[in-house]
């Protein structure tokens, strides 16, 4: 069984050309910082296609199977047009994700909106732009859902999130499916939840169930079990009310090789147990194999794309670390100060023949906790040098700020040695845009 992009640390075909530079798909990083700037996102379009092909491959033998990308990871037009093309809908959880599918001119009947707070606003735009799928919450999402579908004479398909009481072996925070969330319908809620859509929500179509159970998961056990929840809860909905349920969405999570300790499955591993959990179950509660949704997000996009960094400033204490200061940090990658995340990372230009150190490279920002990466040995690193993260693919730009008012970077595509801009980076001028001076 040969690797899936998800357990690789670099982007496909990442090397050192003639030069001794680093360059990715063919683009020397040190010649994207010269032409783009930095902090600068890099996405490999190549390694992006390859993990969208693995796992529509890896779950082609399922009879009706609907490959959701989760745009949290990352969404731009870009973006959502490249994973449309490879066959993938999206999982959208705001009214900027929606708009942002619905601007790369997608549409909308392809995706399925999720959140544990959606504002009216935000279902009226999914309910106007023609949403497939609208997952429900709570019992006040279900009630707005109605109220609002009552005024525009619609209905709308949905979907129930429920809590299944799954914990994964994963940080606290990026957990979803424990029964202590705030996410999704308890168990014991479900039949309250189901009551209201057939007898008094008549607008609503309920069509089977939802869970999520995390985030970096790198065990398979938790998507056997999840499965075997929905199912059963399927199954028993079906009997009581006489319905015909036929879908489960169990969300995404699988991990990726942030460093070498990390050992994720593949996404063939996965696919088979997901494949093999469905069949036990639906032949041990009498069910038809139900339409399957699911939802990757980090593990599409995660390993695709680096950042890039121009060393600045460097600090010795004494009998201690050295530091290395780089010119972005918290503000365009926060998951190491938010998660205690772990990177890999090399100087990009030639350092051939230079002596190891080992350094912590440190963000511009004014938080003692802005720090990238602790204790990492790197090839002398000196100002001016270009250093290159893996694996910030996921939740990098998409949780990127402007603190200390420092602009957001820009985004590159890069395929066949071609560089294309699909974020620009941002202006002082767009910066202050909204400011209303007294």
């Amino acid at each position: 069984m040969s690797n899936s992009v998800n357990q690789n640390i670099k982007p496909i075909g990442t090397r050192r050309n003639k030069t001794g530079n680093l360059e990715i798909s063919g683009c020397d990083i040190t010649e994207l910082a010269k032409k783009y700037g930095t902090p600068l996102y890099v996405v490999d379009e190549k390694t992006l296609k390859q993990i969208a092909k693995e796992y529509k491959n890896a779950f082609s033998s399922y009879k009706n199977v609907k490959m959701m990308y989760a745009s949290k990871a990352l969404m731009t037009g870009a973006i959502a047009q490249i994973l449309h093309k490879e066959g993938f809908g999206f999982d959208v959880v705001s009214g900027g994700e929606i708009y942002t599918v619905h601007n790369a001119k997608i549409d909308l009947n392809c995706a399925t909106f999720n959140g544990n707070n959606k504002t009216k606003d935000e279902i009226e735009m999914a309910i106007n732009y023609g949403i497939g799928r609208i997952s429900v919450d709570n019992f006040y999402e279900l009630s707005l859902l109605n109220q609002i579908l009552e005024e525009k004479n619609k209905k709308q398909e949905v979907l129930l999130r429920i809590t299944p009481g799954i914990e994964c072996h994963t940080h606290e925070y990026i957990q979803t499916g424990q029964i202590d969330s705030k996410f999704g319908f308890d168990l014991s809620q479900i039949d309250e939840a189901v009551d209201l859509i057939l007898n008094k929500y008549k607008n609503i179509e309920l069509k089977g169930l939802h869970a999520h159970i995390g985030s970096q998961i790198f065990e398979t056990q938790v998507y056997y079990d999840e499965i075997g929840i929905l199912i059963k809860e399927l199954k028993r909905i079906n009997d009581k009310y006489s319905l015909n349920l036929n879908e489960i969405n169990i969300g995404g999570g699988l991990g990726i090789t942030y460093t070498k300790e990390d050992c994720p499955p593949s996404v063939e591993t996965i696919a088979k147990t997901i494949m093999e959990a469905i069949q036990e179950n639906c032949k041990k509660y009498e069910i038809e194999e139900p339409i399957l949704y699911i939802e990757p997000g980090r593990s599409i996009v995660g390993t695709a794309g680096v950042s890039i960094y121009t060393i600045g400033s460097t600090k010795q204490v004494p009998n201690g670390r050295k530091y290395i200061a780089v010119d972005g940090g918290m503000a365009d990658n926060p998951r190491p100060i938010m998660y205690e995340a772990k990177y890999l990372a090399e100087i990009a230009n030639n350092k051939q023949g230079s002596k190891r150190e080992k350094v912590t490279v440190a963000g511009r920002f004014c938080e003692s906790g802005d720090i990238l990466i602790k204790d990492i040995e790197l090839a002398e690193p000196k100002a001016g040098d270009i250093l290159c993260i893996y694996n910030t693919g996921a939740y990098g730009y998409s949780m990127a700020s402007n603190y200390n008012r420092v602009l957001k970077p820009a985004m590159v595509l890069v395929n066949n040695s071609q560089s294309d801009i699909i974020i620009k980076r941002e202006t002082y001028e767009q910066l202050v845009q909204n400011d209303v001076l007294r």
